[in-house]
């Protein structure tokens, strides 16, 4: 009844013209009054939130019981559908839905008990759930226009062809512009269960062709047939991928490979490795394997690895050198760059951390932690940091004046966030970088076409922007859309809403490079030029099978329900099948712009780990995979547990 009553209110509210002002507050006040009654019943015992073993507490704020009556009648924002980031009556939400009030709420539930001015800080919550409800109806958006038909099992990729870019283009300043309702995500995830087995039947091709001529190396060759050792005789493609096969169901092929690593894998015969590499790659799929599986074969290994990693960092030193030899411990810089590099030094911290959480040994965790101590000292005013760094006398120092998002030092403000979440949001360090280097980022480096109007970051060279932006950089949309859901000053602050949308935009234009190449797959890195958009960088046409925009994909769709996401990366799925594929794997691209080449014969151990896997997950619907909740991915796609949920797994195990 209470759903007709909204329904009813909906189609009042917009249809009529000088009275719909006095309407919606009608509506408002009619939503209230029906929501403190079912309060009442509530707080009377009819309905308890003790029910499923949470404890309230005195202090439970009566919006937040209110809005959970509300949730499941209401046409739901895009916005907002995302799941309960604290779900205080214990139950596991389905359909991702938080809002202002939750956030904001749980800010006030510690304080407002000896708060004398708590009666008006109430006031202010009410006016500001009520807006809230208001903004979840999606009053005059449009319906959602584009094809939710299932995808045959049986289709085929061999003639398909690129359908071109500036399609969508009321997705390009990062809005919102169609209404999610119940029927359209349930549609939209019938469609993506018909695309999965196609990116499973990928993985599938792929991985039996590794496995037949390359099993136990670091690389097949997609054309030659052959095993390649690249990463120091690690088995990186086969370690890399363990927890793709696991998610995807593969589960013969998982222990298979769990066998090999048991039987085989030693550093004996490694030299010099990357130092950054082998630990997002190698201990990272190491830990993440054992995280889902908990069989203690990849434990013992990944420590095994981890003690050997931490010989990058000399003794009397804070920063780890660029390579380390894991058969000897030696260590040494860079060949080609003299110094260290901010994405290399800050992107080992989410696998040394998580190490050290299982084994209850602090030496991983407290070694790496230590570099962003120091970078956080070391801190420009607006927190951007130039990629070149060293150490003297214990302190950072910058060593060139380039600021980017992209190569060199992307992935050390993925870290930012990242080890924040994975700590359960209690070291305020990490955010606070965060938050500082994304307000620079919007200060400097955000900025807009002027043919399209499309949303890129920047470089800075010396002071200079250079106007050309990194595939790389398309990870950003994704992770301003998990900052902007994961806010403390809440989803609806203005902080939060400014980094979605530009999340948003920037993921638009991300699919306009793949869009806009005549393969459907985009450039290694664009040169934006004014009257002309973009175009491939010099030297930059080639595409090595890299998952950053499909990442993006994956979060934002996650996040937000909008099954535009799917169809972007569905599009790019099908570019890959048609132009990347050989008669054993998938091989990078030299021109993407160049329709009748063969792939080049190299394929990456991330197109397994990252690129599949982001794939899938986007078209996914049943994942156990919980980005708000549960999981903290690394930077080369290892999903792990939150801290706090092994704390609660262990205690409710003990």
């Amino acid at each position: 009844m209470l759903k007709k009553v909204l329904k009813n209110k909906m189609v009042k509210i917009g249809r009529r013209g000088r009275k719909k002002s006095d309407m919606r507050r009608r509506f408002v006040l009619f939503g209230l009054f029906v929501l403190v009654v079912l309060t009442v019943f509530s707080m009377s015992g009819l309905v308890s939130s003790e029910s499923n073993g949470r404890k309230a507490g005195a202090g439970a704020s009566v919006e937040r019981m209110m809005m959970s009556h509300l949730r499941p009648q209401v046409v739901v924002k895009q916005e907002e559908l995302v799941k309960n980031d604290d779900d205080k009556f214990g139950r596991k939400s389905d359909d991702h839905i938080t809002d202002e009030s939750d956030m904001d709420i749980e800010e006030s539930d510690s304080t407002n008990d000896h708060d004398g001015d708590s009666n008006n800080n109430k006031a202010k919550k009410s006016k500001s759930w009520s807006d809230s409800v208001l903004s979840e109806l999606g009053v005059g958006k449009k319906a959602y226009p584009y094809s939710l038909d299932p995808v045959s099992p049986t289709a085929t990729f061999s003639g398909w062809t690129a359908p071109g870019g500036s399609r969508f283009s009321e997705y390009v300043s990062g809005s919102s512009p169609y209404e999610l309702t119940p029927e359209l995500i349930s549609k939209s995830d019938d469609q993506a269960r018909s695309r999965r087995v196609h990116v499973q039947a990928a993985m599938k091709f792929a991985w039996g062709g590794y496995t037949k001529y390359a099993f136990g190396a670091d690389e097949v060759t997609p054309w030659s047939h052959r095993g390649k050792e690249r990463w120091g005789n690690t088995g990186c493609t086969l370690v890399d991928s363990l927890d793709t096969l696991w998610l995807m169901g593969f589960k013969d092929e998982f222990w298979k490979a769990r066998d090999w690593i048991r039987d085989h894998l030693t550093q004996e015969r490694a030299g010099f490795v990357s130092t950054f590499e082998t630990t997002i790659r190698s201990l990272g799929g190491l830990l993440s394997a054992y995280d889902w599986s908990k069989d203690r074969v990849f434990l013992e290994k990944a420590q095994e690895l981890g003690e050997k990693l931490l010989h990058a960092f000399p003794e009397g030193q804070n920063l780890p050198k660029a390579q380390v030899n894991l058969n000897n411990g030696g260590q040494k810089g860079s060949s080609w760059f003299h110094g260290e590099l901010t994405a290399e030094v800050g992107t080992i911290q989410i696998e040394n951390r998580y190490l050290s959480k299982i084994t209850q040994n602090q030496k991983y965790a407290q070694k790496t932690e230590h570099v962003f101590e120091l970078l956080n000292e070391a801190s420009p005013s607006n927190g951007l940091y130039p990629y070149g760094i060293t150490e003297k006398a214990g302190r950072i120092e910058f060593i060139n004046k380039k600021i980017t998002f992209g190569a060199m030092s992307d992935s050390f403000y993925e870290y930012m966030l990242k080890i924040w979440l994975q700590g359960g949001k209690t070291e305020p360090m990490y955010r606070q970088m965060y938050d500082k280097a994304i307000q620079g980022m919007h200060d400097v480096l955000v900025q807009t076409s002027s043919t399209s109007g499309l949303t890129y970051l920047a470089d800075q060279n010396s002071g200079m922007l250079d106007h050309k932006m990194d595939h790389l950089v398309c990870f950003m949309g994704g992770l301003l859309a998990l900052g902007a859901y994961t806010d403390p000053q809440g989803l609806d602050s203005d902080r939060a809403q400014r980094d979605l949308k530009t999340g948003k935009a920037l993921t638009y234009t991300c699919y306009q490079m793949y869009a806009r190449m005549n393969t459907g797959i985009s450039a290694e890195w664009i040169q934006f030029q004014p009257g002309n958009d973009f175009h491939p960088g010099r030297q930059g046409s080639h595409y090595l099978l890299r998952p950053e925009a499909f990442e993006s994909f994956f979060i934002l769709s996650y996040l937000t329900k909008d099954p535009i996401y799917r169809e972007w990366g569905w599009e790019g799925f099908s570019a890959i099948e048609r132009y990347c594929k050989t008669d054993i794997a998938y091989g990078a691209l030299s021109d993407v712009n160049n329709i009748d080449q063969k792939p080049r014969d190299e394929m990456e151990s991330f197109f397994l780990a990252e690129t599949l896997k982001y794939l899938f997950l986007l078209q996914d619907p049943d994942t156990e995979v919980d980005i708000l909740h549960k999981h903290v991915f690394n930077t080369e796609a290892h999903p792990m547990r939150i801290f706090p949920v092994i704390d609660d797994e262990d205690e409710g195990n003990s």
